[in-house]
Parts: structure tokens; C-alpha cells; sequence
């Protein structure tokens, strides 16, 4: 068997993510609305996926029982073979902080901090040293094109460079998936393709697994899986 075909079992055969008859409603009665609806989904080991629909269609709502931030109030979802279901709100926040990367929409960096200690607070909260982790901090904010401006304050990068500090502090605890919501919504054409440049490159190079959910078809258009949904469901799921 060639590699790249054995490559593609052994993937297959050890998803990062599943989803099996994951349901999610909000409200109860006349009134629930549901969200998700038996939805089946695996995430695979270098996987860059974007999962598309119109608003309402739970988008995410699904990305954040893959991220452990909600509940299903159907079906299981698991990460790297580990039940969600079962776990406690500390072995939940301990399950995200190593193994799930965010951005979103809105950067969400700490405005007082440098971009330096916006990447090097993740790890802190894991407990690393100070050295370690502001070594790993520069050499992840290299990565991503922001060498020299470790030092400044979000106020003084633009859109697209802080949604880049984004990308290196969801980097750079080493995920075992990256998850991004609307990553694009608030930069212009130009810079949402530096930074879909950036994100295939690092799922290249550095086999980083990615889900975005977007609308933007500048996003979508370069994704290697595109999943669409429609009325919490997901209605196809094709790879190039």
C-alpha cells in the first residue's frame, strides 16, 4: 500500500474528533429551538475543514460541543477517544486549555498585555515556567509573521495582525485541533488571504488541524473539506 493511502487509514482510523447523534436544543416545549440535529462527524489528523451555512444553520453551535464549550443534550462527542459527556467542568476546562486551540471572531486578546504575554498567558495557565514559556511565545509569534512586534499592545497592531496573535496563542500549547469561528469577518480582502496563506501553511507544513466557520467564500473556496449545513444539520461533506 503507498504511504500516503496508509497515512489516510491510520487517519481515519483515529479521528480527532467525533460526533455521533449529537443534538443540541435551546428552550423546552412549543418554543425549543433546535439547534443541531443528529449530527455524525468525524474530524480527522490534519483535516483544514470549514463548515458553512447560512446564519441560524448551527454553525457554531456545532463548534463549540467540538471545542467542549457547551453541552449536547443529545449524542456524544468525543476528543481523541475521550467521552465529553462524563467529564466536570474542571476536566473540561482541562481538556480545552491542552488540547483545543481557539479564534474567534472578535481576536479576544487582553488588551493590557503585549502580544508577547497574550500567547505566553496560555501556558502559564498550564504551569510552564517563565522562561519556557516565553521562548515558546517568540518562537510562535515567528511563525505566524510577527517577529518585532512581540512587545506591542493590540491597540497598536492592526485587524490583521492581531487576529494573527489569535492564531499563534491558539498554536502554541501544540493543540491537537485548532477551532476558528468567523476568523475573517472583520478584515478586508487582502488580509484574509495572508491569513488563510498563513493557516494552510501551518496545516502544511506543521500538520495543524483546523475547523473554521465561516460564510466567507474567500475561506471557503480554499478549504481542502467543506462541510455546509442547513437547519442544524449538515447536508454535504466533500473533500477536494
Amino acid at each position: 500500500m503507498p504511504p500516503e493511502q496508509q497515512k489516510e487509514r491510520e487517519n481515519m482510523a483515529n479521528p480527532i474528533v467525533t460526533c455521533r447523534g449529537v443534538g443540541k436544543k435551546f428552550g423546552t416545549g412549543e418554543l425549543a429551538v433546535h439547534a443541531l440535529r443528529d449530527i455524525d462527524l468525524d474530524i480527522l489528523p490534519g483535516d483544514f475543514a470549514t463548515l458553512a451555512g447560512p446564519s441560524g444553520s448551527g454553525k457554531t453551535t456545532l463548534l463549540n460541543m467540538i471545542g467542549a464549550l457547551d453541552h449536547p443534550t443529545s449524542g456524544v462527542v468525543t476528543i481523541e477517544g475521550q467521552e465529553l459527556n462524563g467529564l466536570d467542568k474542571n476536566e473540561l476546562s482541562d481538556l480545552r486549555l491542552n488540547k483545543v486551540g481557539f479564534v474567534f471572531q472578535a481576536y479576544n486578546l487582553i488588551p493590557v498585555l503585549s502580544a508577547l504575554e497574550n500567547v505566553a498567558f496560555v501556558l502559564e495557565l498550564q504551569g510552564r515556567d517563565k522562561a519556557e514559556r516565553y521562548a515558546r511565545a517568540m518562537e510562535v509569534l515567528a511563525e505566524v509573521g510577527l517577529e518585532g512586534m512581540e512587545h506591542r499592545r493590540p491597540s497598536a497592531l492592526s485587524g490583521g495582525q492581531q487576529q494573527r496573535v489569535a492564531v499563534a496563542r491558539a498554536l502554541v500549547s501544540k493543540p491537537s485541533i485548532v477551532l476558528a469561528d468567523e476568523p475573517t469577518a472583520n478584515l478586508d480582502s487582502a488580509t484574509t488571504s495572508e491569513l488563510v496563506d498563513l493557516m494552510h501553511q501551518l496545516n502544511r507544513e506543521s500538520s495543524v488541524t483546523f475547523v473554521i466557520g465561516t460564510h466567507d467564500p474567500r475561506v471557503i473556496s480554499r478549504s481542502k473539506r467543506h462541510i455546509e449545513m442547513i437547519d442544524g444539520r449538515i447536508s454535504s461533506d466533500t473533500r477536494d
